[in-house]
C-alpha cells in the first residue's frame, strides 16, 4: 500500500544521497572550500537585511496626533478635526471603516494627562483614534494614504501616528516616537533655531516619517509689565496685580480656593470665579480691569499700573534630568528603523560642531534599547555555540569530535541569512532567537551522524567507510527531526493568527537555518570527520 510505495521511493532517495556523499567524499578538499566560500559570501548579506526592534503588526487600528498651529482655541482645533474626519472617512470604505473617536485638547484629569503619551500639550493638540473592521486591508496602506493626503490637503498641521498596539507603546517606554533626538540647553532661543535646522536635515533621510519638534516655540503670549513705581504709589503691590489679572483670566482656583458645602449631601465643592471669556474680547478690556487689594481705598485698572506687549513662548518647558530640553521626535517608513536610526545619529553627529555654546544632544528612544538588546543577542548566540561546543566535550571527552559537530553550524547562520533576504524580513528580537533556537537542533541532527560514525570507525578503522555508512543509516532520523521542527514552524512563519507577524521571523529564521544545517549535516559533517578522523589514525600509525 502507500507504507511500501513510500519505502520504495525512499529508498531509491538513500541510493542518490549515497552517491552524492560519495563524491563529496571523494572530493573533500573541493567541499570545504565551496561551504566557506559560500558561508562568507552569505555573511556579505547581513549588511543588507535592516533591522527592527520588533516587526510591526497590523493592530487594525491607528491613532493619529495633529497639531495645528500653537495658540488655536479648542473649538478652532475641532472644526479642523472634523475636516480631516470627513477626509478619513473618504480614504477608507464605509465597509472597513469601524469607529472613530476624538480627543481633544489637555486632559481636564491631571491623572489621565500623566498616563498621556501622544504628544498633547495644548488645546492645539488632538488625537484621532481609528478602528477598523475584520477584514479590512492593510492598515499601513491607509496610513501612507492618509499621510499624502494631510500634506496636500492640510500643510499647516502637523502630524504623526504614536503607537497604537501595546507592545509598541511599550517598546517606546512612554515616548510617542521609537526615533528621540534630544537638544539639553539653556539657551533656549539658540537651541530651538539649532533644533529647526537639524529637523530639516533629518526630514531629508528615506523612510523618515513623522519627525516634528515636541515643543512649539512660537505660542502667541501677552506680556504684562507692572510699573511698580506707580503701583506702590497707588496703594498695590505686584502679588495683587498678579492675583487680579489670573483670578480674571483663568479664575480664582489658583489665588484664592474656595468650597461650599452642600447640607444635603455633606459633600464639598469647589467654586471657581472668573471673567466671562466673551466679555473679555480685546486688549483695551483687559486694560480695563478692575485690580484689588489697593490700600488707598480707590479701585484702579490695569491700565494705570502696566502696559501690555506681544511676545512669542513655547506651551510647556520640557525637562530631563532637571535640564531643560527640546525633543525631535520621528518615525521609519519605507525603510527600517536601523537604517533611519543610523542615518539620524549621523546627522546628528555631523551637527556636533555647531552647537550653540554649552549645549548637548543624544540619541535616546526604543532605538538605543534596540542596538543595546541586539549586542545582547549577538554575545547571545556566540555563547550559545561556545556552550554547545564545551558541552559535548566533557561528553564525548574529546576535542576533535565536538568540532566535527558543529562544522554545521555555519551552515545554519548561512541559512538564515538567506531566508530572511529571501522573504523581505528585517533582523529582530524574534530572527535572532530563532537563530539561538536553530542551534540546538542543528546540534542534534550532528550528533546523530557523528556517533554512528565514530560506532563504525571503532570496527573498520576506516574513516572513510565509517563516514559512507553514517550518512545514509542515519539519514531518516535526521530527516525526520528536521522535517517536524520545519513543518511545525510553517504557520509560524506565514504570520497566521491575531498578531502573527510578530512572530513570523522567528519561525523563518529556525526553517531556515535547519535546512542549511541538515543539508551540512548529511554532506559536510561526513566529510570532515573523515578528514578528523584519517588523520588522527595516520598519527597514531606513525607513533
Amino acid at each position: 500500500g502507500f507504507q511500501q510505495g513510500f519505502e520504495r521511493r525512499f529508498e531509491k532517495f538513500r541510493e542518490g544521497y549515497s552517491s552524492f556523499l560519495l563524491l563529496c567524499l571523494d572530493n573533500p578538499k573541493k567541499l570545504i572550500a565551496l561551504v566557506l566560500g559560500f558561508v562568507l559570501l552569505s555573511s556579505l548579506l547581513f549588511p543588507f537585511l535592516g533591522q527592527d526592534f520588533f516587526p510591526a503588526v497590523d493592530a487594525g487600528r491607528f491613532d493619529m496626533h495633529l497639531r495645528v498651529k500653537a495658540g488655536t482655541r479648542i473649538e478652532e482645533t475641532a472644526r479642523t478635526v472634523d475636516l480631516i474626519e470627513q477626509m478619513i472617512r473618504k480614504i477608507i470604505p464605509a465597509d472597513q471603516l469601524g469607529d472613530i473617536i476624538d480627543n481633544l485638547g489637555i486632559p481636564y484629569s491631571g491623572i489621565n494627562l500623566s498616563y498621556n503619551n501622544t504628544g498633547t500639550i495644548s488645546p492645539a493638540d488632538g488625537d484621532i483614534l481609528v478602528s477598523l473592521k475584520q477584514g479590512h486591508a492593510p492598515t499601513l496602506g491607509y496610513i501612507r494614504e492618509i499621510r499624502r493626503e494631510m500634506a496636500r490637503q492640510f500643510p499647516g498641521v502637523t502630524l504623526w501616528f504614536p503607537p497604537a498596539d501595546i507592545v509598541a507603546q511599550i517598546l517606546n517606554f512612554g515616548l510617542s516616537a521609537p526615533v528621540n533626538v534630544q537638544l539639553i540647553g539653556t539657551d533656549r532661543a539658540q537651541t530651538f533655531a539649532f533644533a529647526n535646522k537639524l529637523l530639516e536635515k533629518i526630514k531629508q533621510v528615506p523612510g523618515a516619517v513623522d519627525f516634528h519638534i515636541q515643543e512649539p516655540n512660537d505660542t502667541p503670549r501677552i506680556d504684562v509689565t507692572v510699573d511698580r513705581t506707580k503701583a506702590s504709589t497707588l496703594g498695590l503691590t505686584q502679588l495683587d496685580v498678579a492675583n487680579s489679572t489670573l483670578g480674571a483670566l483663568a479664575g480664582s482656583q489658583q489665588t484664592s480656593p474656595n468650597f461650599w458645602v452642600d447640607p444635603k449631601n455633606s459633600i464639598s465643592y469647589q467654586f471657581n470665579a472668573q471673567s466671562p471669556q466673551y466679555s473679555m474680547n480685546s486688549l483695551d478690556t483687559l486694560l480695563n480691569l478692575p485690580i484689588l487689594g489697593s490700600t488707598t481705598g480707590a479701585t484702579q485698572i490695569l491700565a494705570n499700573v502696566a502696559s501690555l506687549s506681544r511676545s512669542r513662548t513655547t506651551p510647556v518647558m520640557d525637562r530631563y534630568n532637571l535640564r531643560p530640553v527640546i525633543n525631535i521626535y520621528g518615525s521609519a517608513d519605507g525603510k527600517d528603523l536601523g537604517y533611519v536610526a543610523k542615518r539620524v545619529q549621523q546627522i546628528v553627529d555631523d551637527s556636533r560642531k555647531d552647537l550653540p555654546r554649552g549645549s548637548l544632544i543624544t540619541m535616546r528612544g526604543q532605538v538605543i534599547t534596540m542596538q543595546e538588546s541586539f549586542y545582547g543577542l549577538y554575545v547571545g548566540l556566540a555563547f550559545s555555540m561556545l556552550l554547545i561546543y564545551l558541552l559535548m566535550v566533557v561528553n564525548f571527552q574529546s576535542w576533535g569530535e565536538p568540532f566535527i559537530i558543529i562544522t554545521a553550524l555555519p551552515a545554519a547562520l548561512a541559512g538564515i541569512l538567506w531566508i530572511l533576504f529571501a522573504t523581505g524580513t528585517t533582523l529582530s528580537v524574534p530572527a535572532l532567537m530563532g537563530a539561538i533556537m536553530c542551534m540546538g537542533v542543528a546540534t542534534a541532527n550532528s550528533v546523530l551522524i557523528v556517533t554512528f560514525a565514530n560506532e563504525r570507525f571503532e570496527e573498520c578503522k576506516d574513516s572513510y567507510r565509517a563516514a559512507l555508512e553514517a550518512g545514509p543509516v542515519r539519514l531518516r532520523p535526521v530527516l525526520m527531526t528536521a522535517f517536524a521542527m520545519i513543518i511545525g514552524m510553517v504557520p509560524m512563519a506565514m504570520g497566521m493568527g491575531e498578531g502573527g507577524e510578530q512572530n513570523a521571523p522567528l519561525g523563518r529564521a529556525v526553517i531556515g537555518g535547519l535546512i542549511f544545517a541538515t543539508a551540512a549535516t548529511l554532506f559536510f559533517v561526513p566529510t570532515v570527520f573523515m578528514l578528523v578522523r584519517r588523520g588522527k589514525n595516520n598519527d597514531q600509525e606513525n607513533s
